[in-house]
């Protein structure tokens, strides 16, 4: 896949986004910052980061096909091959907090926006945001966040991890069809982060639910059991897991 550095930007999406404008055809390519100035996550969060000391990019990706009701599988499909990879760097207790969260244990060390451009109603192309906590060890008024440093004790190369996670994007994203999506939703729903554990969740009227995660759907809203053989989906605005 080919890599454009830049120094700094506002976001790696915005950018990939300005990279796609004009093109029909493309190959994939992916965007990395020193330093991204005004980061975005979901919900509409905001992504901080150290200049130099983590991965922020972009992966602007060609049409995928699956049908724009079922665009959850690329998010599935991207947070399980960035736990792939960074099993590989024996990072523990790694796990998907959904909808597409990274999790180390109890600590959030990546989080990944993605973005598909729609066209006559069908995926005309995708990009794909990573922030990854890769180096950094201080996270000032963000007692949920972690590093692959603070999980592992040890420095990484910011070049070979970010090569290593989008050579396994090129070979997974591939591998999304239709035909694949169950056995892709499975794999999501067993690294499911506090799947089949009590939980409490935040309703948007501030109101509280306990209820056990039991998997997704394939649109992508999570499945609650609520009561014994009860179960309620909700989509990402709908609910807010605390932990």
């Amino acid at each position: 896949m080919r890599i454009i550095k830049v120094n700094a930007t506002n976001s790696t999406n915005e950018f990939a986004r300005e990279l796609y404008r004009g093109n029909t055809s493309f190959e994939p390519v992916c965007v990395v910052a020193h330093e991204q100035t005004k980061g975005r996550g979901q919900r509409g969060s905001g992504w901080q980061s150290n200049a130099g000391e983590n991965l922020t990019f972009s992966v602007l990706y060609p049409k995928i096909r699956v049908n724009v009701n079922h665009q959850f599988l690329m998010s599935a499909t991207v947070s399980l091959a960035i736990i792939k990879v960074l099993k590989k760097f024996n990072v523990p207790g790694l796990k998907v907090k959904w909808p597409n969260d990274i999790m180390s244990a109890r600590y959030k060390i990546s989080g990944i926006l993605i973005e598909n451009i729609l066209k006559n109603n069908e995926i005309a192309a995708s990009v794909i945001g990573v922030g990854l906590n890769v180096n950094q060890t201080d996270f000032p008024r963000l007692p949920q966040a972690s590093s692959l440093k603070l999980a592992t004790g040890r420095d990484f190369n910011l070049d070979e991890l970010l090569k290593r996670i989008t050579d396994e994007f090129e070979e997974k994203l591939t591998e999304i069809t239709a035909k694949a999506e169950t056995s892709i939703l499975e794999e999501y729903a067993k690294n499911l982060f506090r799947k089949d554990q009590v939980s409490t969740f935040q309703l948007p009227d501030a109101t509280f639910l306990t209820g056990i995660i039991r998997g997704v759907t394939t649109s992508g809203r999570l499945n609650i059991e609520i009561e014994d053989s009860i179960f309620k989906t909700f989509d990402l605005k709908e609910i807010k897991l605390m932990y």
